[in-house]
């Protein structure tokens, strides 16, 4: 089971399709305090929609907290690593840290754990992708290393007749 981990997330639409990310591929969620919603936000409900019940979630009030608790191989997610997101190699239990809407993750913690520092490749001249976009997208390449282990069998579908 892999983790994905929000840094004072700002935006409840972000931070419900993330939750929603997490229930469907089986990630634990945890969440960085302070958060620039209330966790009963409408918004953040209707984005995880019906899934919260097979939410795995916990929040913790700063890194230290969040440090304090956990232990693993832990990858930073921003645009100022020179290591691309594919070129990793993800194990089941890893942490994926990413940071708020507008600011990404404190640089100190950056410069701290550079070589755990991972991108994803984009246009020099744009800022950055969406919040919910990234996380899928690392989740799923993690997914896909550990051949999706713990997600529907090919077995599941109707595949007779095609």
């Amino acid at each position: 089971m892999f983790n994905i981990v929000l840094h004072q997330p700002e935006i409840p639409q972000n931070t419900g399709n993330i939750a929603r990310t997490c229930s469907v591929t089986g990630a634990r969620l945890h969440i960085i305090k302070p958060m620039g919603f209330e966790i009963d936000d409408k918004k953040l409900k209707r984005a995880g929609l019906d899934y919260w019940h097979l939410l795995d979630i916990t929040y913790y009030d700063s890194f230290e907290d969040f440090f304090a608790k956990n232990t693993g191989n832990m990858y930073f997610c921003t645009t100022k690593s020179p290591h691309c997101y594919s070129d990793a190699k993800f194990l089941d239990g890893d942490y994926f840290i990413f940071g708020k809407e507008t600011k990404g993750l404190p640089e100190e913690l950056l410069k701290d754990n550079l070589d755990n520092c991972i991108r994803i490749p984009m246009k020099k001249e744009t800022r950055s992708l969406n919040l919910a976009n990234s996380v899928a997208i690392v989740i799923y390449e993690a997914l896909r290393q550990t051949n999706f282990a713990g997600l529907t069998e090919e077995s599941d579908y109707l595949t007779e007749g095609l």
